[in-house]
């Protein structure tokens, strides 16, 4: 299974969110917080030609300059996944012949931009975490819930919880 930067992305926010992800157990669609989370996406850097996909892996936001990847966020509430998933998009391309590539996750609400560089060490980690979702993608039953405050906001609250 390809590993995709949403993978990336909710391996760092919560393993049983992911294992629900990947087997297909989709509670999104429900949630307003992802709802408006599209609609700032849509509304945000007009612009630009968005949703890139490449690979059918990775889908990044928008590219500026042939060489600045962007990555819009709603908040900076789960910033340490933010920049996990865009290590990733770095990454993944540089594995296909790309260099020099920078990025910046881009918070329109908050008026902010935060630069990303993919730096020593960061490699070996994204291919730690890689190895540990596959783990995760094989496991028979979700990982255990996280009780942790992001909780109350996810889509899947109602599986882990009700």
């Amino acid at each position: 299974m390809k590993i995709t930067g949403l993978m990336i992305y909710y391996y760092f926010v919560c393993h049983r969110k992911l294992w629900y992800f990947v087997n297909e157990i989709n509670m999104e669609q429900n949630s307003e917080l992802v709802e408006l989370g599209k609609i700032l996406d849509e509304n945000s850097y007009t612009r630009e030609r968005k949703n890139i996909m490449i690979d059918n892996t990775i889908n990044i936001d928008f590219i500026k300059n042939e060489c600045i990847l962007h990555e819009i966020k709603k908040t900076k509430s789960l910033e340490e996944a933010s920049i996990w998933q865009v290590k990733y998009y770095m990454y993944y391309l540089e594995k296909r012949g790309i260099k020099n590539i920078t990025a910046r996750i881009d918070l329109p609400l908050a008026k902010q931009t935060k630069e990303i560089f993919l730096e020593e060490g960061d490699i070996q980690k994204i291919e730690k975490v890689i190895g540990e979702i596959e783990k995760i993608l094989k496991q028979e039953k979700p990982p255990n819930v996280i009780n942790e405050k992001i909780c109350k906001k996810c889509a899947y609250f109602d599986l882990c919880y009700v």
